[in-house]
């Protein structure tokens, strides 16, 4: 038996895992270095210093713990289900908590200064992100960590699950994309074309966001990594092959 193919998937694993963390994090760190560096660093007085904490807030949340809250069924796909589902709830409460501190300040600063909320393209694919971000992990919470709906009923919402989850890393990186251009042109409009030290280091970061994306999606996506069948997800399986292929859940 062959088993250079199997350990060839799990070195590959290991290395895309590693990969995906080293995204993640430099993506962070650069966000503070953007905000600490070149834009006067943090505060909490509704000064343009509290809203250096939104764009920090919104990667460190809204995208590398989303993403990593995804990659746990990945990572940990040979541990129980339920340690890997309270491990996945609780890094995205995390990531809710960090988010909704973000959004606070942008919003104290702009009354601060008597700035207009909620006008451009980046503040409404935002909202959305958020709002639809608490949705999903409430129903979650409901449907998976704490079930009180029927197992068909689960088995139904479970895809649409995974795939709003994978839908929600992609708006939230989308968003941050937005307005990381939308500082740059308020901030450096002029010098931003004279590939400025700023604009440099916001448009390395933004390409990092979107190999952060591709990389999460990758692993996410591939068929390999998925965790291998037990008995509560060959009942989901079942379930919904009952419900969308109308076959009997004791049938082959």
């Amino acid at each position: 038996m062959d088993e250079s193919a199997p350990l060839a998937g799990c070195s590959a694993f290991a290395w895309l895992v590693g990969a995906s963390q080293l995204l993640g994090v430099t993506s962070v760190v650069l966000t503070g270095v953007w905000m600490g560096h070149y834009r006067g660093g943090f505060a909490w007085d509704g000064s343009s210093q509290e809203f250096n904490l939104h764009p920090l807030c919104m990667v460190l949340g809204l995208v590398f713990l989303q993403g990593d809250a995804i990659l746990v069924y990945r990572v940990f796909r040979n541990e129980p289900k339920r340690n890997v589902k309270v491990l996945h709830g609780i890094i995205h409460l995390l990531a809710l908590i960090i988010s909704i501190i973000g959004i606070v300040a942008v919003f104290d600063f702009h009354r601060a200064a008597k700035i207009p909320d909620m006008y451009s393209l980046h503040s409404w694919c935002g909202m959305a992100t958020i709002i639809l971000f608490c949705i999903q992990w409430v129903m979650g919470l409901l449907f998976f960590l704490f079930p009180v709906a029927s197992s068909w009923l689960r088995a139904s919402y479970l895809p649409v699950h995974v795939f709003c989850g994978l839908v929600l890393l992609v708006m939230a990186i989308g968003s941050c994309l937005l307005g990381m251009t939308e500082k740059l042109l308020f901030s450096i409009m002029e010098p931003y074309s004279l590939f400025t030290p700023e604009g440099v280091l916001a448009n390395v970061l933004g390409i990092l966001l979107v190999c952060f994306g591709v990389v999460l999606g990758y692993l996410i996506t591939r068929e390999e990594y998925r965790r291998p069948p037990n008995p509560e997800e060959e009942s989901l399986s079942v379930h919904f092959k009952t419900l969308t292929e109308g076959g009997s859940p004791t049938g082959p």
